[in-house]
């Protein structure tokens, strides 16, 4: 942090002249089944600061090997991407008033006259973590903050009654900064139920006849190709998973191979082409996307499956809104398969056999100019809801800056 001019009172120190830094443990008297906290990196919530998941361990699990904390300590992410990301959190509610948790973590100790969240909210400022990033040792990888870098970087330190004083303004300003991000992942819901309960009511009011989706295919599904890409500059493209996510296509989800390809092989694109999801999560499995043409030529990779309609009976756009429909998302989520618990997959014969509506294609354009001008307004609105996230983020910066200056 930049030496700047200081209200009076207050005082630069180094932060190792006011915490210890991962402190040493001390010598125990514990049974070793004992129940004893024990904090996972994943534990730590990066957006709240705080401990969302701790776990029990017997003691003798957790007593060498990790690293040691009590209540009111800080503990500080120090290894690449979660110190970027933002998990630190004030340690709190431990049993017998101390635990262990990752040796990736840092651990502040506040001495006498410092309070535990003037520090939280130090590590939580983004200028302390881009010194500590620039402070980084280590491959690509496993970058970490060093403990020197803590020890020696300068904090701006006002007495105890004016820290409280300003720790109290602070929490005042982020619960309505919380209030606000609150109201907006409730506005979130709302854009996402507003393209579900337009899909519900379309297809509502379809005539009940279905028939399976093979009859409207021009050809069998087919897998893909996952080649080796070296990412070359000019390498022809292959699509990643996520090119098709949400029932959206994203072009910039490619990789890039150089090597030799087969330029008669079935695994390259055609403008219409309808990309399936058949290996994902349960929730994301059997997500669809038209191919819109670019980029060009393009390979899709073997985790995605490709279906072509017959351009007479089958709007592709309306295929890929019909497989968004909760109709057909639970006749894939009951027929997805995998013994994974997480990874789940569906198969060329299951999306055959989904049941397509017969309707002529004139109906199916008319809904597909009615859902498009739905999703226009969703899209719309998550942009919206894009901006504000960026502007709170931003104004908890502001705020902790202009605590750090002594001007809160």
């Amino acid at each position: 942090m930049s030496r700047e001019k200081l209200p009076f009172n207050w005082r630069w120190v180094k932060l190792g002249e006011i915490c210890e830094i991962n402190p040493r443990r001390p010598r125990l008297n514990r049974n070793d089944d004992a129940p004893t906290s024990f904090v996972p990196m994943s534990a730590v919530d990066e957006i709240t600061g705080t401990i969302t998941n701790p776990q029990l361990r017997p003691f003798v699990e957790v007593k060498s090997g990790y690293r040691y904390f009590e209540d009111g300590d800080v503990i500080f992410a120090k290894i690449t991407p979660c110190m970027e990301n933002g998990k630190a959190a004030i340690v709190r509610g431990l049993i017998d008033g101390f635990g262990f948790g990752s040796t990736e973590f840092h651990v502040l100790r506040p001495r006498s006259g410092v309070l535990s969240e003037w520090i939280w909210f130090l590590v939580r400022q983004e200028r302390f973590r881009a010194d500590a990033k620039a402070a980084f040792r280590g491959g690509v990888g496993q970058q970490r903050v060093p403990q020197d870098f803590l020890e020696t970087y300068m904090v701006p330190l006002p007495p105890l009654e004016e820290q409280r004083r300003i720790v109290a303004r602070i929490e005042e300003l982020m619960e309505r900064v919380c209030e606000a991000k609150r109201l907006r992942a409730e506005a979130k819901k709302d854009a996402d139920l507003l393209m579900q309960s337009a899909l519900a009511e379309v297809f509502s009011k379809l005539p009940p006849a279905r028939i399976p989706l093979s009859e409207i295919l021009s050809e069998k599904p087919r897998n893909g190709w996952s080649p080796r890409c070296d990412n070359a500059p000019h390498g022809i493209p292959v699509l990643k998973l996520g090119a098709v996510l949400g029932f959206r296509f994203n072009p910039s989800e490619i990789k890039r191979t150089s090597l030799p390809v087969n330029p008669k092989a079935h695994y390259w694109l055609t403008k219409g082409d309808i990309l399936i999801s058949r290996s994902n999560t349960l929730d994301l499995v059997g997500h669809a996307a038209v191919y819109p043409g670019e980029p060009y030529p393009c390979i899709y990779p073997d985790l995605l499956m490709r279906i072509r309609v017959k351009s007479s009976i089958a709007n592709p756009q309306f295929v890929v809104y019909w497989l968004q429909g909760m109709e057909v998302r639970t006749y894939i989520r009951e027929r997805a398969m995998g013994a994974s618990s997480t990874m789940k997959k569906i198969n060329q014969a299951d999306v055959c056999s989904l049941p397509f509506p017969k309707i002529e294609i004139e109906e199916q354009r008319r809904i597909v100019a009615y859902l498009d001008q739905v999703q226009k307004q969703v899209t719309a609105l998550k942009q919206a809801q894009q901006e504000t996230g960026s502007e709170l983020q931003r104004l908890e910066q502001a705020i902790l800056n202009q605590a750090f200056k002594g001007e809160l």
